[in-house]
């Protein structure tokens, strides 16, 4: 049985320090129009992101691939579970194309978990790479990938595209695993992360591994302390933590809001316990200045 969290801990007020700038330069909307104009989805709209202001002022974004049907109904997620439409065989172009039109020398790849398909689109995420690659050699592509049912072969399809940073979300603490996220497992994901970085090392190239947690869920900090540990030990050299802020009525509720004095205390130890770059504030998403971390530095 899933662990339950206690109504009475429950709180929906939101603290002074979430506060969402709304959009005032006139990039945001051009960068809306083009991701409209070439069909693309984003996860900064579809998961609601509260950062997405920020970002698309900032002329950036990160694209979600294969879709806006997840095939999975995490406890988190604001991105629709539904039965998915099949793969768009141009996308990878479409996303290409953003790029070079956007001027892009750093781009986050995200998707939907594509469970109807036999490589949870694996072959899908390693054309977007390569169609990006071959418009913008010199980009840096980051990937944030679905744990793929732990397949190696899938896997391997991805990192033979070679992105220069593998990012897989633990999302929460072990306890908590089972009511935040639908079908997946902590053990296997930090498997994922793990063998990502051993493809790497096994075909001679550097490959940065990086993984996310959402705070404020119920986890206690010895979990969170656990959980920096397990990913050290699987070889994740870059993290972000940031507050789980609640979708809708129907999602989970916010346990606590972490005082942004805490994040900050939470990415020195983070530091201390051997990570290269650390992202940790009550806004911070897993594509939040990803272009801030320089992979040739890890």
């Amino acid at each position: 049985m899933p662990p339950k969290i206690d109504p009475a801990l429950h709180t929906e007020r939101k603290p002074p320090w979430i506060r969402v700038k709304l959009p005032s330069e006139p990039k945001f909307w051009s960068t809306k129009g083009l991701i409209s104009d070439l069909r693309l989805h984003t996860v900064c709209e579809e998961a609601q992101c509260p950062n997405r202001w920020e970002c698309w002022s900032q002329g950036t974004a990160t694209f979600m691939i294969a879709g806006d049907r997840c095939t999975r109904a995490c406890g988190f997620c604001a991105v629709k579970t539904a039965k998915p439409f099949a793969l768009e065989v141009d996308e990878p172009q479409r996303v290409a194309e953003a790029v070079k039109r956007m001027d892009l020398s750093h781009i986050v790849i995200t998707a939907v978990a594509r469970d109807d398909v036999a490589d949870g689109g694996a072959e899908h995420f390693a054309n977007t790479i390569e169609a990006v690659r071959k418009v913008r050699p010199e980009i840096v592509i980051e990937i944030l990938v679905p744990d793929f049912n732990g397949k190696d072969d899938a896997l391997q399809t991805v990192m033979a595209a070679r992105p220069h940073i593998f990012n897989h979300n633990l999302e929460t603490v072990e306890r908590l695993t089972p009511l935040v996220r639908s079908r997946a497992q902590y053990h296997r994901s930090l498997q994922v992360l793990k063998r990502a970085a051993e493809m790497a090392r096994e075909a001679g190239q550097k490959v940065a591994t990086k993984s996310g947690l959402m705070l404020g869920l119920g986890e206690t900090e010895v979990e969170l302390f656990q959980a920096m540990d397990d990913l050290r030990n699987h070889k994740v050299t870059v993290l972000t933590l940031g507050q789980y802020l609640r979708p809708s009525p129907q999602h989970l509720p916010v346990v606590d809001y972490i005082h942004p004095d805490t994040f900050e205390n939470y990415k020195q130890i983070a530091l201390k316990k051997g990570f290269k770059h650390v992202a940790s504030a009550p806004l911070v998403r897993s594509s939040y200045h990803a272009a801030d971390f320089r992979p040739e530095l890890d």
